[in-house]
């Protein structure tokens, strides 16, 4: 069991947390274990491709930025609706912060930028949701760096999963870096969970008002 994280209260604006990294880094398991220590909800990106999205991944073939565009969309404008809810919540604590939690690959600099909120895609803004708002949910990125044999060990272990070992490559090709960009903090996948917690919370408590 995570240690539950005590908050700032005078830190009442919600946050975007995203981890962040190429298959295979562990960002599911990182995600729940953030989502339970500071008490947010979790999204899992990956529960919110479309249908053929996943039906592509499992044939093999890669993902192009025109499908990722309106995907990565739903996921910040999710984001920004749920923390809207919370501060109409009456059993959300105003000691405890209010935002999300989100894994998604963000592989390049300007779909990290969708997730931001400060860039909209042409073919980005569901009909049914409104545009982002910047202001609303500042955003942060907690990396998963890892090295490709690992990853690729890891992928061939698991089982019933869409996202194919073979799909690794063509992750790694695309990625850019998020290293150096405002609001990042960088972890290694060959630590364990606790040491990735602690290292990401140390520099969030900086970043975003978590002590």
């Amino acid at each position: 069991m995570v240690k539950e994280v005590e908050l700032d209260a005078k830190a009442q604006k919600p946050v975007l947390i995203v981890v962040m990294g190429v298959c295979g880094t562990g960002k599911s398991t990182l995600g729940g274990a953030l989502a339970e220590a500071l008490s947010m909800p979790l999204i899992e990106g990956d529960e919110m491709h479309t249908k053929a999205a996943v039906a592509k991944m499992a044939s093999g073939q890669p993902l192009t930025d025109i499908d990722r565009e309106p995907w990565l969309q739903l996921i910040r404008t999710t984001a920004e609706h749920m923390s809207v809810e919370q501060s109409h919540d009456p059993s959300k604590s105003v000691d405890i912060r209010r935002g999300v939690i989100v894994t998604c690959s963000a592989l390049k600099r300007y779909y990290r930028d969708i997730l931001r909120g400060t860039y909209v895609p042409p073919n980005g803004v569901p009909n049914h949701l409104e545009p982002p708002e910047l202001d609303r949910l500042p955003t942060y990125f907690v990396y998963i760096k890892g090295e490709r044999q690992l990853l690729l060990d890891r992928m061939e272990k698991r089982k019933g999963h869409y996202m194919k070992a073979s799909m690794l490559d063509s992750q790694l090709a695309i990625l850019e870096s998020p290293e150096g960009e405002d609001g990042v903090v960088v972890v290694s996948s060959e630590d364990s969970t606790e040491e990735q917690m602690h290292m990401a919370l140390g520099e969030l408590k900086t970043l975003a008002g978590i002590v």
